[in-house]
Parts: C-alpha cells; sequence; structure tokens
C-alpha cells in the first residue's frame, strides 16, 4: 500500500485586502474585501514505503502547506488526500501512531522541564510501557550522541540539543511516517550532519518514508532519493536528483591542469572557456559529446590532470526555477500584449 497518494489537491486561503494607511484601515473596517490565494494548485503525488523524498521551493512556494496537509494539520479545499490509507484531517488515533511531525521553527519540549520528562509524557500518550519507552530513548539518544544532556532543562539545552531532543520525542513511538519541516534550520554543520546521519539510519532500520522541506541543499543530496521542486503551488520536478541534472544542466564542467601554456583558440574544439589562468583552465563541455571529447582532448593538449564535474545542485534548482519564472511571464505577456517585458536577472524594479 502507498504510504502517500494524493490526488488533484488544492489549497486556497481567504485573505484580506487591505489599502496601507489610516484611510485604508477605516475602509477596511467597514467594507472589507477579500481575494483568494492558491497555495496548491492541483497536486498529485504518490510515495510507496520506505522513500525518502525532498521537497524544495522558494519561500511561499507551498511547501509547508503541503506538508500540513499530508499529516492533518490542514483540510485540502479539493482534492483527495489519502496517508496511510487513512483521510489525514480526521485525525484518527490509528493514523496518528503512525506518523510524526517534525517543525524546525517549533516545539513540543516543555521549555522549563528537561526532555527526558517530555518523553515520559509522550510514552504515557502512546501507551508505551515504561521500559520499552526507556530503551527507545536509551537508543535514539545514543545515536544522536545526547545521553549527557537529557535532564538539563530544555531552556539551557543549545539549539541543536534541542533539535535532537525533538527528534527523540517525535520518534519515541516509531512511527512510519515522519514529516520534515526544516529539520536543521539554524543548526551548525555539526549538528546538521548528525541530524542527518541519524535520519538514514532510522529510514534504513525501520524502513519508515520521510518526507523533508529544507532551504539546505546539502540535507537533500545526503538524505533523499527523490526530489519534487514546487513554484507558487505546482509541481515543476519529481523524479530523481540525478534525473534533475541531467534535465537542466546540459554541460558539464571540466577542470584542467596544464605542463605549459596553450593558445585559448586551442581550446574552441573541445568546448567553452570558462576560465583560464595560466595552466590552470576551466571548460564548459556538453553532456552528450562528452565521452568523444575527452580522449581528443588528452591527445591533443599538454594535460597533467583532468577533473570532471556536475554543476552544483543549487545551480541547477536555481535554472530550474529561472526557467519557470521565464515561463510563467512570457505566458503573461502572450495574454495581455500591453504587458511590461520581464527584467533581466540581477535588474531591480
Amino acid at each position: 500500500m502507498r504510504v502517500v497518494d494524493a490526488q488533484h489537491i488544492v489549497k486556497t486561503y481567504r485573505v484580506a485586502d487591505k489599502a496601507p494607511g489610516f484611510g485604508g484601515t477605516m475602509r477596511h473596517l467597514f467594507r472589507r474585501k477579500h481575494r483568494d490565494v492558491e497555495a496548491v494548485r492541483g497536486v498529485s503525488i504518490a510515495i510507496e514505503p520506505g522513500e525518502v523524498v525532498g521537497f524544495l521551493g522558494s519561500n511561499g512556494a507551498g511547501k509547508t502547506t503541503m506538508l500540513k496537509m499530508l499529516a492533518g494539520l490542514m483540510q485540502p479545499t479539493d482534492g483527495v488526500v489519502r496517508v496511510l490509507g487513512h483521510d489525514p484531517f480526521r485525525r484518527e488515533a490509528a493514523f496518528l501512531r503512525r506518523i510524526a511531525l517534525v517543525m524546525g521553527n517549533k516545539q513540543q519540549l516543555i521549555w522549563d522541564l528537561p526532555p527526558a520528562e517530555t518523553f515520559r509524557i509522550n510514552a504515557a500518550v502512546y501507551n508505551i510501557p515504561d521500559d520499552v519507552a526507556q530503551a527507545r530513548v536509551d537508543r535514539l539518544a545514543a545515536l544522536l550522541e545526547i545521553e549527557d544532556e537529557l535532564h538539563r532543562p530544555v531552556r539551557k539545552l543549545s539549539l541543536g540539543q534541542r533539535m535532537k531532543s525533538e527528534l527523540i520525542a517525535a520518534l519515541l513511538h516509531e512511527p512510519t511516517v515522519l514529516f520534515l519541516d526544516e529539520p536543521t534550520l539554524g543548526l551548525d554543520v555539526n549538528a546538521q550532519a548528525a541530524v542527518r546521519s541519524f535520519l538514514r539510519t532510522y529510514n534504513a532500520e525501520r524502513g519508515a518514508a520521510i518526507l523533508l522541506t529544507s532551504h539546505y541543499m546539502a540535507d537533500i543530496t545526503a538524505l533523499c532519493d527523490r526530489v519534487v521542486l514546487i513554484d507558487k503551488g505546482s509541481i515543476l520536478h519529481d523524479g530523481a536528483l540525478a534525473t534533475l541534472v541531467d534535465r537542466f544542466a546540459p554541460l558539464r564542467e571540466v577542470a584542467l591542469k596544464l605542463t605549459e601554456p596553450v593558445a585559448p583558440e586551442r581550446f574552441a574544439a573541445f568546448g567553452e572557456v570558462e576560465s583560464c589562468d595560466g595552466l590552470a583552465v576551466k571548460l564548459l563541455v556538453p553532456r552528450e559529446g562528452l565521452a568523444e571529447r575527452l580522449p581528443r582532448l588528452l591527445a591533443e593538449l599538454p594535460v597533467l590532470d583532468l577533473t570532471v564535474h556536475d554543476p552544483p545542485v543549487e545551480e541547477v534548482v536555481g535554472r530550474v526555477f529561472a526557467e519557470a519564472s521565464q515561463s510563467t511571464a512570457g505566458a503573461a505577456s502572450a495574454v495581455d500584449p500591453d504587458a511590461p517585458e520581464p527584467l533581466e536577472a540581477g535588474a531591480v524594479s
């Protein structure tokens, strides 16, 4: 059975539309105006057991709204959502026992009590026997390397220690679906690495499906088998990260170290010169012709060392969103011939 099966889901918010200033406030007081905002637009997605899926998008793209609808915190305006065979918004006990939601900007820990006390409360809520709960806490704390901090008040813990404790609290009942919204938000590099390692281990041991939103590409590349790019409430890409790179990065970077200087025009047969600094040269070579060009390059140029790189994932994702924005702007101009031309990259309106 699929873990998540969402068909054509829509989420529309009705928001107040108030003009600025005192006059706008008075008019809004007596004659309110509203407008509808579509946060999610007809999205369909299916997720299988054990998958780790990353949701990417800019602020306001609809990522967190998607996660909240799947976790049952929001009801879709339209469409059908099934998670583990349940309607999430009905919040049935059998459903809640099998999911967990962790949000990097919110906490369930009690501020003035040690995390261990919150764990005891959660164990009671889920009817977990004391000895079983303690064994799970010990195992999770050891994986996260936080055993010595569980009896200090939460307010005295670092941000990384609090997030690790949040994960223990969320996983105490061993959910089979884990919703994570910015789980490494604000953490230092070491804490981020520890959380990622822990999540990989939990996914491997429990076979749990993990749905993750993050602005840190390192989270996505380290954890996710599959990425879903969301822009303005719609899905731009749904598939493997490697497929995304193949589709939107037609060039690969070839870095050369030469034994002697070479005239720049000699590189034209192999690719576009990205940079040339003495004996260090970087070329942009079409992916399709790479296998054929590299042997010729080694044979015809005085190459000491050669490395081939894919462009950074951040650059690829940025290109996807840029193309989507240009496409939207082009469609708007086609509908309205008087619409202004889209701004060039870097321009300020």
